[in-house]
């Protein structure tokens, strides 16, 4: 019986929502594939997907089984891949989106020894705070910074995420600095992309209201107006790591903090057939950063 290959079925029909979708991918007609994901469910005794006249939805055995089904073809396809590419030199041009601040301040500085080590392969960085539909817009892959828990894309994590509340002294010596997180209401709070922070803090999961002077859509002007005083604002570490190191800002409530599930990640299609240009990129990167990431180095995090 082929069980790997009913799992490769199962995960074709659920990415093309169809049966005969899936099966002009896969050169199999609606009828073997109607068969094989019956014989996958009989043999595991669920049902796992729900059919309808006119569209299929997974169940809930289904969603669960799919994402580990998922995980365990990519770990296949991954291993095959590195075999037939190992020998392979990188090449060609590598097109690759980050958000505008990480990407100036984490990418580009690091370039020169991967095109050094690399000098087949030019690199297309477009640096933009907007979501970009990576397939769509044919780029090799994205550095994102989120959580992609429930992401259809391959996610490879890079580093961890550190989101920290803080504020200029000049600020602090104005205003205070809040003692609880009831007080954050009565201070000025610079707002970026949004009206509501989302915190972890001692006692669980809490929404703060960010109704601030200041609303911006550029992660750049929160920075340089956290830096000139005009309040208090949600950053990540890998933005303001120096200033913090050198007292230029100051941690505000130190025990809330953006939960461990956002990260920095790179994002590509798919591993099959992965080319060795996104596969020596994203290996660099992931060394580069690693688990305690250059910029969290010496913050009491």
């Amino acid at each position: 019986m082929d069980r790997f290959g009913d799992l490769d079925v199962f995960a074709h029909v659920v990415t093309a929502k169809s049966m005969s979708a899936a099966g002009r991918e896969l050169k199999l007609s609606p009828a073997v594939i109607s068969k094989r994901i019956r014989r996958l469910e009989e043999r595991l005794g669920v049902r796992l997907l729900q059919r309808t006249t006119r569209q299929l939805s997974l169940t809930e055995a289904g969603q669960g089984f799919y994402e580990r089904v998922v995980s365990i073809l990519s770990s296949i396809e991954d291993a095959e891949a590195w075999v037939a590419s190992g020998a392979g030199q990188a090449r060609g041009t590598l097109r690759v989106s980050a958000p505008t601040s990480f990407g100036r301040l984490h990418i580009a500085p690091h370039l020169k020894p991967f095109l050094d080590a690399n000098p087949m392969v030019t690199v297309d960085l477009i640096l933009s705070d907007s979501f970009v539909d990576i397939i769509a817009e044919g780029f090799d892959l994205a550095v994102r910074i989120a959580d992609l828990q429930d992401s259809s894309l391959v996610a490879k994590r890079l580093a961890p995420n550190h989101r920290v509340l803080c504020a200029a002294p000049d600020y602090v010596g104005a205003h205070g600095i809040p003692a609880s997180i009831e007080e954050l209401s009565h201070h000025t709070l610079i707002a970026h992309n949004t009206d509501q922070w989302r915190l972890d803090g001692p006692i669980g999961p809490v929404g703060v209201r960010v109704n601030g002077p200041l609303r911006t859509n550029s992660s750049e002007v929160v920075r340089e107006a956290l830096l000139a005083g005009v309040g208090i604002a949600l950053r990540s570490t890998w933005d303001v790591g120096p200033e913090l190191k050198t007292g230029q800002l100051v941690r505000v409530l130190p025990d809330y903090s953006v939960g461990k599930r956002v990260a920095v990640y790179a994002v590509y299609p798919s591993r099959r057939h992965m080319e060795q240009k996104v596969r020596v990129f994203v290996d660099y990167l992931a060394e580069l950063y690693g688990a305690t990431p250059y910029w969290d180095a010496g913050l009491d995090l």
